[in-house]
């Protein structure tokens, strides 16, 4: 049996190419499960592996590709028959393990999570990874204490894969949402989304001396690090929290020890590559509970494997907006 994938490869001067080739099942690396994927998506570190590797491909050739949707074709695990409907997210998957930007994979069945009730494979891969570590960060603030009624919610790299989840099931659970964005052409896309204003990146994108300013913020999911977040850092409220889940802006953080100390803030990291299983099943279900359906399909850009290697290199330079869903079938 054959089927296509996307391979990375690499030539006698480290040079990387993708193209869509034709595999056989042997080509597939070791794991308990086979899925027949039928969706994929494009994050950040499917840019890297695309190209240069970013230091996150081991070896070559290599199928990117970090989340994927699909049916059990075979499996040696009990906990998954052939028929299942399943969803992969993290794990190195599409890094150090071949990954979803292919018709068939292979991978240890404690990696999978069974595909939640009320969502396809296709809307399970608009939210991906982006909208997964989105739930997360939502889901921490408010075991932190956050609810509608303390004020308004900062979000960060809001036009972006995880803001844009982030922006849109924040508004569905009742926030008022402040989206902050580079981008005015995308105002129109982000109050569709359910933002309640616009804070043009400008506004943040500098640090002050003051190690304090104004209380605004009753909690903030932040995309971007860097100057920025050390920025917002000094505008939360009294024992608000602020969730990190990327470093677009920078993985340096020129901020002081104030916030902490004498507004009780809290900074919360967000990883979801390593995320236990019970912890991802409950994301999973408040992604399907609380993602408003209609406003995931806004944020959907379509796209095919032979689409992959252009958008890998336009989500590096921060020119994808929302979500990209790859019909790996297409």
């Amino acid at each position: 049996m054959t089927f296509r994938a996307l391979l990375v490869e690499e030539d006698a001067e480290g040079r990387k190419s993708a193209s869509v080739k034709s595999l056989e099942d042997a080509d597939l690396p070791e794991g308990e499960v086979t899925v027949a994927v039928e969706y994929s998506t494009l994050n950040y570190k499917d840019g890297l592996c695309l190209g240069s590797g970013g230091g996150l491909v081991r070896k070559y050739p290599h199928v990117p590709g970090i989340d994927f949707a699909g049916t059990v074709e075979a499996s040696t695990d009990d906990r998954y028959r052939p028929g299942d409907k399943v969803v992969l997210t993290g794990w190195r998957v599409g890094e150090a393990h071949w990954g979803g930007y292919a018709e068939k994979a292979r991978v240890r069945a404690d990696w999978l999570v069974p595909l939640p009730e009320g969502l396809t494979t296709r809307a399970a891969m608009a939210v991906g990874t982006a909208g997964l570590t989105a739930m997360l960060a939502i889901m921490a603030l408010e075991d932190h204490g956050l609810t509608p009624s303390k004020g308004e919610v900062l979000v960060t790299g809001a036009a972006g894969g995880v803001g844009s989840v982030a922006t849109a099931a924040l508004a569905n659970l009742g926030y008022t949402v402040a989206a902050v964005t580079g981008r005015p052409e995308q105002e129109g896309y982000l109050k569709g989304l359910g933002a309640a204003r616009i804070v043009p990146r400008e506004d943040l994108a500098e640090t002050v001396k003051r190690p304090l300013e104004s209380e605004t913020w009753a909690g903030c999911v932040d995309a971007v690090g860097g100057a920025m977040l050390a920025r917002v850092l000094g505008q939360m409220k009294y024992g608000a929290s602020v969730a990190a889940v990327g470093l677009a802006g920078g993985a340096a953080l020129p901020a002081t020890v104030v916030p902490f100390l004498l507004r009780g803030v809290n900074l919360l990291g967000i990883d979801s590559v390593m995320q236990p299983y019970e912890n991802r099943v409950r994301a999973w279900a408040r992604v399907a509970r609380d993602v408003p359906q209609d406003k995931l399909e806004a944020m959907v850009q379509p796209a095919t494997l032979a689409d992959l290697p252009d958008l890998g290199a336009a989500i590096l330079k921060g020119g994808v907006r929302g979500r990209v869903v790859v019909d790996v079938r297409a």
